[in-house]
């Protein structure tokens, strides 16, 4: 177990007479770069929750090792209050520190470079673009170096060179931090991945080697949750 960050043992999860997971069980191991993909709808939202402490199951138990850092696919912005790029990735260090520190400092800048955002670090936060502020979020949660990372969407609202970037980033961080992306786009696999779990009935991966169908030719099933190891995924 010294080697699992994520342990989801027989969950299930309801809404009223709703059931959105059932006997769900999966583990991601440290260091790991895993994607959970599913359409909407399919309960990665209720996952999200369970895994982040805002909900609790019905059913079975939830481990999770480490700190966990959440990069929401929702960018939050007040147009109104004057805080620099800066200030926002500096934010990412206040779980774990009281004070600055020089060492802090030097995490932030550490965690702006490597996302690219050194240049603009002195600007408002609500000047930016999507794409930007994605990757300020991103550098907030690096800066607190997390044993576990966790994004939904994080693409979302940015230009090509900008996601490139943003991977590069993330596959340095690969074997440090257990890295968990979350998204509905179920051909959603890159050479980075080891891991796919597949939520919903309705999914299909042909493109990357994955297609919903027999379970024991791609995967193991376990409760809604279908498991795509390294060696049944492939990468265009």
């Amino acid at each position: 177990m010294s080697d699992i960050t994520v342990k989801f043992d027989d969950v299930s999860f309801s809404y009223g007479s709703i059931n959105v997971l059932k006997d769900a069980s999966f583990h991601i191991h440290k260091g790991e770069f895993v994607a959970m993909v599913g359409p909407n709808g399919s309960g990665k939202t209720t996952v999200l929750k369970l895994l982040l402490g805002m909900e609790k199951p019905s059913a079975g138990s939830i481990m999770i090792s480490g700190t966990t850092a959440y990069v929401s696919q929702h960018m939050p912005n007040d147009n109104l209050f004057p805080i620099s790029v800066h200030d926002v990735v500096r934010m990412g260090l206040l779980h774990s520190n009281k004070n600055y520190s020089k060492n802090c400092y030097a995490a932030a800048e550490e965690a702006m470079e490597k996302t690219g955002i050194t240049d603009i670090a002195s600007r408002s936060y609500s000047s930016l673009s999507g794409g930007q502020k994605r990757r300020a979020l991103v550098a907030r949660a690096l800066a607190g170096k997390p044993q576990f990372l966790v994004l939904d969407e994080p693409a979302a609202n940015m230009d090509v060179e900008s996601e490139l970037q943003l991977y590069e980033t993330l596959g340095v961080y690969k074997g440090i931090s257990t890295i968990l992306i979350v998204t509905h786009d179920t051909e959603f696999v890159t050479s980075l991945t080891d891991r796919v779990l597949c939520l919903g009935d309705d999914y299909k991966i042909v493109q990357h080697g994955i297609e919903a169908g027999a379970a024991g030719r791609h995967g193991a099933v376990s409760g809604n949750v279908r498991v795509l190891h390294g060696e049944n995924i492939s990468c265009c």
